[in-house]
């Protein structure tokens, strides 16, 4: 078992901490909170163990759980890596692209391993499908949340929009080209309602709207391919598949049938595959665990991690461009 601690017992670290302690491949040493009052409040209801300092807890380990605010993420970081200890960190990984790259280079150096986590990844309506995404050139994502003011110190880009930034980049294998977007500010200091165009080298083309603002939650992506349209619905784990294949001469009396201006005529096949329950958050720390013990590439790498920032910035920096 490796011995892991997390730093940051906010909403999302209570979270962390109890499925650290659940899991078989962790052994849970604590955790440090600047908030004095929440450590001492979390230690006594749940038993962890409260370390003073982020260097003694980081000094304990050999997995450090990065779940603190976005802006500290690149400090925490640091000292875990220069200390020869991996690092799970919180999507997004840093504030910056720049913070991103450093992490990967001290990464690199000092022989570490590290993963993001961008959860969605994980989410088995998602891993359901993912194999039939082949060579997607057209996809919508939507992502919708009630107002809530925890995250809303950043845009809601990295915030919310990251999640799908980093899925479509996980199913297009191409390099991106264009970055065209909107956003508004309606509550926050930065936009809470976002959308965005982004235009791959291979002529893929993702459209992405995301709302912290929003009556309702949505968490939905469609991938339009050749011969395929697939549906993933994130919140509700539900996905479906629909395929067409060329009609046979026959076709039972059932059958939906498509023919086009050319006369060429298509079979429609609709699939819902089995969504096997999971808690993601869970298998995606339990992979990385793996990932350490067997030496392999985390499923979701600090270099994906940085790639997915850098886009979310590039949207970022759009907005500027189009409201000044």
């Amino acid at each position: 078992m490796l011995k892991v601690g997390v730093l940051g017992a906010g909403h999302l670290g209570k979270i962390h901490l109890k499925l650290l302690q659940q899991s078989e491949k962790y052994d849970l040493v604590g955790f440090y909170d600047p908030d004095s009052e929440n450590a001492k409040k979390v230690e006594e209801e749940f038993g962890y163990k409260s370390y003073p300092s982020i260097s003694e807890l980081i000094d304990a380990v050999e997995v450090v759980n990065i779940v603190t605010p976005t802006l500290s993420h690149f400090n925490c970081a640091e000292e875990a890596i220069t200390k020869g200890k991996h690092i799970f960190i919180e999507k997004p990984i840093t504030h910056s692209v720049t913070e991103a790259e450093a992490i990967r280079t001290l990464a690199s150096k000092y022989h570490v391993k590290g993963q993001v986590g961008h959860v969605e990844r994980f989410n088995p309506a998602f891993t359901a499908v993912k194999k039939s995404i082949k060579s997607p050139m057209f996809i919508e994502a939507h992502r919708l949340a009630e107002f809530n003011p925890r995250g809303t110190d950043v845009p809601v880009v990295l915030d919310l929009m990251i999640h799908d930034i980093d899925i479509i980049l996980s199913v297009v294998d191409s390099e991106v080209k264009n970055v065209h977007a909107s956003g508004v500010a309606v509550i926050s200091e930065t936009p809470d309602i976002a959308n965005a165009r982004i235009e791959f080298e291979n002529g893929c083309v993702a459209n992405l709207t995301a709302s912290r603002i929003s009556l309702k939650n949505m968490r939905k992506a469609r991938f339009f391919q050749k011969d395929a349209y697939i549906s993933v619905d994130f919140l509700e784990k539900k996905s479906e598949l629909v395929k067409m294949k060329d009609a046979p001469e026959n076709p039972d009396d059932f059958a939906m049938i498509l023919q086009n201006a050319e006369g060429v005529k298509k079979q429609i096949y609709f699939e819902n595959p089995d969504i096997e329950p999971n808690n993601a958050i869970l298998d995606e720390l339990e992979t990385f665990a793996n990932a350490i013990e067997n030496d392999l590439r985390p499923v979701v790498s600090l270099g994906q991690g940085a790639k997915a920032l850098r886009v979310a910035q590039e949207i970022i920096d759009s907005f500027s461009i189009t409201t000044s």
